[in-house]
């Protein structure tokens, strides 16, 4: 079984790739919304918590987990992958590698929380494929909140996108990474402000061919949806955004195994 983890709805973007790539496959897709959203978290706690979620993935039969939010990412991959040798981790790279081969202005920009570019994942995907461009890197706070609300299309969240992203395009900006699992999500939107011309960039599709190399074994079964916050409304956040009428699970997740 493939056990897909975020703070909360933004994940289902990647999960959404991972049934399109491997339709039928058994998965259980967690959203830790009683913490969402994790991005303006300290990266120790954000750490300490995706331990708790990876435990709880494997107590539920996991054979390789996604971490599908990129400040879980930055502060957990490592950690986890050495914390559990034997299982394979795939985790949500900053797409400077493609944004850096796309860009014909030389100047990419990075739309992200604060968590990700504290990362040393960040340091080091920066260093190894984008020292050739100017990076104009964005905090975004609230962004992930508003998706989480289900305000993706609301005026405040126009606004409050346009306050980000026009800075960005006028440093010259021509290629955007998305560093956040919740923006594909504010795609209509950020595409409205930007125009045509600028490329956004989401790695999910490329998390799903990862996921498809690296999986043990082949499992078919459900798709599986669970929650520390509200079942109800994440059901709803689920058919919304991937199509599966599912009935969520609100599950408790307790401390980490020492």
């Amino acid at each position: 079984m493939i056990g897909v983890f975020d703070s909360g709805v933004g994940g289902l973007s990647v999960l959404r790739e991972i049934a399109h790539r491997l339709p039928g496959e058994a998965m259980t897709y967690l959203a830790d919304q009683r913490f969402a959203p994790y991005g303006e978290r300290s990266l120790d706690w954000v750490r300490n918590r995706s331990f708790e979620v990876t435990d709880w993935m494997l107590d539920r039969g996991a054979t390789l987990i996604v971490v599908a939010c990129n400040s879980a990412s930055a502060a957990a991959l490592h950690p986890l992958r050495e914390r559990h040798p034997g299982v394979p981790f795939v985790g949500m790279e900053p797409a400077l590698k493609p944004a850096a081969s796309l860009t014909n202005s030389g100047v990419i920009g990075v739309l992200a929380t604060t968590a990700t570019f504290q990362g040393e994942l960040f340091a080091t995907v920066l260093d190894r494929h984008a020292s050739n461009v100017k990076v104009v890197m964005q905090p975004a706070p609230g962004l992930a909140a508003a998706v989480e609300a289900g305000r993706e299309r609301h005026p405040e969240t126009e606004a409050l996108l346009r306050s980000y992203i026009e800075p960005m395009l006028e440093q010259g900006v021509d290629t955007i990474a998305l560093g956040c699992t919740h923006y594909p999500f504010l795609t209509p939107l950020i595409q409205a402000i930007t125009g045509s011309s600028v490329r956004l960039i989401d790695p999910a599709a490329a998390v799903a061919r990862q996921v498809e190399r690296l999986l043990p074994d082949s499992n078919p079964g459900k798709r599986v949806y669970a929650t520390t916050g509200d079942a109800v409304r994440f059901s709803d956040s689920v058919e919304h955004f991937v199509g599966d009428r599912a009935r969520a699970e609100a599950v408790r997740i307790s401390r980490a195994r020492s």
